[in-house]
């Protein structure tokens, strides 16, 4: 059973908002054993969506289309899609009760405009949203479904979660897919690549192998397909295995998490305890920690250090320090990462200090370079970085490579 995404809004392909629907949607189908064949990100015009409809039916057996549907000029979706059904909108008044509802509960008067919203599919069968105005309709053409959902994600999350998904589990898929992942740090991915060939070249035509590089860390996806998915989990296990052996101790996770979790996970275990001093990171890396759930578990707090003014009143560096070494220095994020790890009182703390850029760089300490410090148990650990001259992705280094210094050392203390 194979699907396809079809987003419809002029302001996903300016850029100016990120197209979370797919990727959301794409998860939750196939934990449903559907997989999605294609995303398309078109316009709000007639003759796009039109094409768009006509492709996606030719290759997949479910089509799903997000946005368009709202009540304004620019929301032709209801009306291209009747074009492409050869059918007609029709007033539906459990619609328009519900919207005229939706607008009593909040004390406000109901425009004209939004009672095109009860007007519907004629060949549809309708999602009724309680999040929102706009329904969502569901369409048998051609052997094929059509599901037309609000582009606001949680008005689609809750209508597919509640609404559409049910109606899917009817549609079964003799093609199974198992996936397994392996989290890797401290590998690049060509060396990964070389490490793991043997393994690799050995693979049967229905097992394939993904690599998703990341700053820092590289995950690999391990695929299997066929017909009987308790066969796949098993042998889909078995290569996992395999390859879990030869990569070694860089592998870190063996499911599809984050590096970032990993570490929660494995602090709150052993009951240990994690702070930040942050100058040229900015408190990137606490935010990527505490977007984890069960964080606090493990997270004391972070100091965002950027002046230097901060770093001596707060985390207690010396100003003898600044002047003779300046704030990018080791002997900075050394007294940086000491400090914070004694005012939150914890067992390990991360330290960052850097020329982030694109200005502020110097002959000796060009935009890039950067110090980070790990303090844990019984030592600190300091390196220097150079980067080069984009702001976000040095920011996005440092942060990377503050969180495999932290690993090594606690994996290094663990052993002691």
């Amino acid at each position: 059973m194979k699907a396809e995404i079809i987003t419809i809004g002029d302001e996903i392909l300016l850029g100016q908002i990120v197209d979370t629907n797919s990727a959301w949607i794409a998860q939750e189908l196939f934990a449903q054993q559907i997989q999605i064949q294609q995303i398309t990100s078109i316009t709000d015009t007639e003759d796009h969506i039109l094409s768009a409809l006509a492709e996606a039916g030719s290759r997949a057996d479910i089509i799903i289309c997000t946005g368009g549907l709202g009540p304004t000029k620019d929301d032709v979706t209801k009306f291209t899609a009747a074009k492409f059904f050869h059918t007609d909108l029709v007033f539906n008044q459990d619609v328009m009760d519900h919207v005229q509802q939706i607008f009593q509960r909040f004390n406000r008067t109901m425009p004209d405009i939004n009672k095109g919203q009860a007007e519907v599919l004629a060949n549809c069968e309708v999602l009724f949203n309680d999040w929102g105005t706009a329904p969502g309709m569901w369409v048998e053409h051609d052997q094929k479904v059509y599901i037309f959902l609000p582009g606001v994600p949680f008005e689609m999350k809750n209508l597919m979660t509640f609404r559409a998904l049910p109606k899917l589990k009817d549609f079964q898929t003799e093609e199974k897919v198992v996936n397994k992942y392996i989290l890797t740090v401290g590998i690049g991915e060509s060396h990964l690549a070389e490490h793991i060939a043997e393994i690799e070249n050995s693979f049967p035509d229905h097992v394939h192998l993904a690599y998703l590089p990341k700053i820092g860390l590289v995950r690999l996806r391990l695929t299997l397909t066929g017909k009987d998915i308790d066969t796949l989990e098993v042998e889909a296990e078995e290569w996992k295995n395999k390859l879990v052996e030869r990569i070694g101790p860089a592998v870190v996770a063996t499911e599809d998490v984050s590096f970032e979790e990993v570490i929660v996970r494995s602090f709150s275990d052993h009951k240990l305890t994690l702070a930040t001093a942050e100058s040229c990171t900015g408190g990137n890396i606490s935010r990527l920690i505490t977007e984890i759930p069960g964080s606090s578990k493990m997270f004391q707090g972070a100091v965002v250090s950027y002046a230097n003014e901060v770093k001596e009143g707060v985390l207690g560096v010396s100003i003898e320090t600044l002047k003779a070494h300046g704030a990018v220095s080791e002997e900075t994020v050394i007294q940086m990462v000491n400090g914070v790890k004694q005012l939150l009182n914890v067992d390990y703390a991360i330290a960052t200090s850097g020329i982030a850029g694109p200005d502020g760089g110097t002959p000796e300490k060009p935009v890039g370079t950067v110090w980070v410090a790990v303090a844990g148990k019984n030592e600190v650990k300091t390196k220097l970085f150079h980067f080069h001259h984009d702001r976000l992705i040095n920011i996005e280094r440092t942060t990377a490579q503050a969180f495999l210094m932290l690993w090594n050392l606690y994996q290094a203390e663990l052993q002691n």
